[in-house]
């Protein structure tokens, strides 16, 4: 009899590619494994109205799969390693992290033209403050607007000209297959990611070592260092994945980079920081950038935008 090995995942096609994307590495990895796929309904797909940021933030993704984990219905859950927020329930833990892919946003957008040839007053539809401030920091001849829904549903309300263009994360039109309505992968530079984005992580119980074992052979290395100083940043700052708080780290050779943003819907006020070190020391780069962010307000922001 085979070992069998269940996936908790949301219901969204995006979700479920990564579930299956999760699957498939852990039968390559292990021959014998049976590995099913359990659908779940979060809170953050049944409210399509309300900002994330008015509902809790990204974790709405998530509650209902951690659920399913600590009550030994599920033994793994995946996630958008974007929406994991820093702070997981007690007896859980992620337990691998899989290769990182492009991590930028990308703009749709109906005339198929860029954000430099896009009309004066264009409607950009986006459900992150993150995105949101950075594009109006360097484009504020454009009208920001908030959309929700799955990546179908935002395309469909595109087409039918609720909105002039839309952003979305690279990755995930190209892992649905829809590479080919990217209008403009916009550069890290003008828009830097959130921590994790790009990334698929691997949620399990702490205790489990059965399934810690199998999953740990999907781990990349080098995106797992990139991420635990993204999340370090996060952490020191004592924010969500609401809040427009972009964090994102490259390795080149034995160097770390890590780029920084944060923004206030309050005012025009952005604070923009980058550091570099060795690999080796990336944690305490992470934290000297995190007490940077801070020294030059940023605490001050990202409260402030909870409170309002």
């Amino acid at each position: 009899m085979s070992e069998l090995l269940r996936i908790a995942s949301r219901k969204s096609a995006l979700a479920l590619w990564q579930a299956n994307y999760v699957r498939n590495e852990l039968i390559e990895s292990h021959p014998a494994l049976d590995v099913e796929i359990l659908g779940f309904t979060t809170e953050g797909d049944r409210n399509q109205l309300d900002s994330l940021s008015k509902i809790g933030g990204k974790g709405v993704f998530l509650k209902e799969l951690e659920h399913a984990l600590l009550e030994g219905e599920a033994d793994i859950a995946v996630h958008s390693m974007k929406d994991v927020p820093g702070v997981l329930p007690d007896g859980l833990e992620i337990g691998a992290i899989c290769a990182r892919a492009d991590a930028s946003d990308a703009l749709v957008s109906r005339k198929d033209i860029g954000l430099s040839q896009l009309e004066e007053g264009s409607r950009i539809g986006t459900s992150s403050l993150r995105r949101r401030l950075q594009l109006l920091a360097m484009f504020p001849n454009l009208e920001y607007v908030d959309v929700r829904g799955n990546v179908d549903t935002r395309i469909h309300k595109l087409n039918t000209g609720d909105y002039d263009a839309i952003v979305l994360a690279t990755a995930g039109l190209c892992r649905l297959g829809l590479a080919g309505r990217i209008t403009e992968r916009i550069s890290t530079d003008v828009c830097i990611p959130a921590a994790g984005q790009g990334a698929v992580g691997i949620e399990c119980r702490s205790h489990d070592k059965r399934v810690r074992d199998l999953i740990a052979p999907l781990t990349d290395r080098r995106t797992e260092i990139c991420l635990a100083c993204e999340r370090k940043v996060t952490a020191h700052l004592n924010a969500d994945c609401s809040l427009p708080l972009a964090v994102y780290a490259t390795l080149s050779n034995d160097e770390i980079q890590i780029k920084s943003f944060v923004g206030d819907i309050k005012s025009p006020h952005v604070i923009r920081k980058s550091i570099k070190g060795l690999i080796h020391n990336g944690s305490q780069i992470a934290e000297e950038l995190a007490e940077s962010l801070l020294a030059d307000g940023a605490a001050s922001i990202l409260r402030g935008i909870n409170e309002s």
